[in-house]
């Protein structure tokens, strides 16, 4: 086989065969393929896009190009979840412990986070004492014992896919269905799922703007994850503002620990109900979505999501008692208040605008080497469709230093106030389970 002549065969829209498909992604993991021929392979992909069973076959040989984390050792169906990203996205938080709860092992493999705030193990890691430094064996009996456990990635995860992301970043191929797919699903299935709920978002703050691409997207996903045997669903969720009100990593640890006793923000809840229920019903304990989704709402009424978040943190060296007194989280010197210049009703929040602000305070990481404050953050008082007089408090921000004149700004830029009344986006806008 020569790559020039795949590369024909894809510019000119012919389908690659698996074998064909093996080849590419071998030699480029190996180095023997070079950087532009895989970028010209990437821009005809980009153009004449893949079919089903070739987007498959991708991410597949994606995944065989470097190691598998083997869960086999886990008793039961290991779900996991992804989302593709998003502002104030504390879902994995309020998602793992509450599943756990109904018997369903999570088995949570994170990393931490570039952009607007930290990823799971970050915010987990504002737990005095919690730690994601555990050998394979204990990671297994932990989610045996207590059905979650989270764990920072290890090993040579899907190197194929990295080299091809740094690749696409820098020769415009960024935005091809087939190529975000692939690399997404390649690191859910080398990371040793069963099955995988999806959350695609779609809005200002998301990766994938209008709601049309994000069901492309979804539907791929979807496609890739059944094709290759595991269960996988999608729902596709608002994120034309920040999911819930806390934005930064300490406040949204205490928001999860709100949504899991009932008092957390309706919108976090319901998300992490409609994707938990999916969870809970391809990990085989309901036999609908819609009784799984009553079991979840008994195990926060009764507090049993609640214990189980308690016995998480516990067995990974976490402060319990964080739980009943989340003041001994870590806590910002100064909160500022940004007022609304004019009354009306909100009728837009740029999401992007808002986590730029809170990775402005130190709540994320610009680069890899960026050193992330777990305190600082911001805490919305007003979201759309809310009614705000003069004055009144749009945001809290939470710093641990005095000069937030820049992240006020971009703040109040975010924020668009009219006269007339504002309706809410919807949070859901559909679901996408297998043709």
């Amino acid at each position: 086989m020569r790559m020039v002549d795949l590369i024909e065969k894809k510019r000119d829209g012919k389908e690659l065969s698996k074998a064909e498909i093996d080849f590419i992604i071998s030699g480029y993991t190996k180095g023997e393929i070079p950087d532009y021929q895989m970028s010209a392979l990437a821009m005809a992909i980009f153009f004449q896009d893949m079919k089903p069973e070739e987007r498959a076959n991708l991410t597949m040989a994606m995944v065989e190009s470097g190691d598998r984390i083997d869960l086999s050792a886990i008793e039961g169906i290991k779900v996991d979840k992804h989302s593709t990203g998003g502002v104030g996205d504390t879902t994995t938080l309020v998602l793992a412990p509450l599943v756990a709860a109904l018997g369903v092992p999570v088995a949570k493999m994170s990393g931490r986070g570039l952009g607007h705030t930290g990823g799971t193990i970050d915010k987990l890691e504002s737990v005095p004492g919690f730690h994601v430094e555990i050998d394979n064996q204990q990671f297994n009996e932990l989610v045996n014992k207590n059905k979650v456990a989270v764990v920072g990635q290890s090993g040579n995860l899907t190197p194929a896919d990295k080299k091809l992301y740094a690749l696409r970043d820098v020769t415009g191929t960024v935005n091809s269905i087939t190529l975000i797919a692939s690399s997404i699903m390649s690191k859910k299935i080398a990371s040793g799922a069963d099955a995988i709920v999806l959350d695609v978002k779609t809005g200002s703050g998301a990766f994938m703007k209008d709601l049309e691409h994000a069901r492309e997207l979804a539907q791929a996903m979807v496609d890739i994850g059944n094709n290759v045997g595991r269960k996988t669903m999608a729902v596709i969720s608002d994120m034309s503002q920040p999911l819930g009100f806390a934005v930064g990593n300490a406040l949204e640890v205490r928001e999860a620990i709100d949504t899991l006793r009932g008092e957390g923000p309706k919108d976090l809840e319901e998300l992490c109900l409609a994707l938990g229920s999916y969870m809970v019903y391809l990990g085989g304990k309901a036999d609908s979505p819609e009784s799984a989704r009553a079991q979840l709402e008994e195990v926060i009424r009764n507090g049993k999501a609640l214990e189980t978040f308690k016995t998480f943190l516990s067995a990974q060296g976490g402060d319990t008692s964080i739980v009943d007194d989340p003041s001994k989280l870590p806590q910002a010197k100064y909160t500022f208040e940004v007022e609304a210049a004019t009354a009306g009703h909100v009728s837009a929040i740029q999401a992007d605008r808002i986590g730029t602000a809170a990775m402005l305070l130190g709540a994320g990481r610009a680069t890899k080497e960026s050193t992330i404050d777990l305190a600082v953050g911001v805490m919305l008082r007003k979201k759309i469709g809310d009614s705000v007089k003069q004055g009144e408090s749009l945001v809290t921000i939470f710093s641990n230093r005095e000069d937030v004149k820049e992240v006020k700004d971009i703040i109040t830029d975010a924020y668009k106030i009219v006269s007339e009344a504002v309706e809410a986006p919807p949070l859901i806008y559909d679901e996408v389970r297998v043709k």
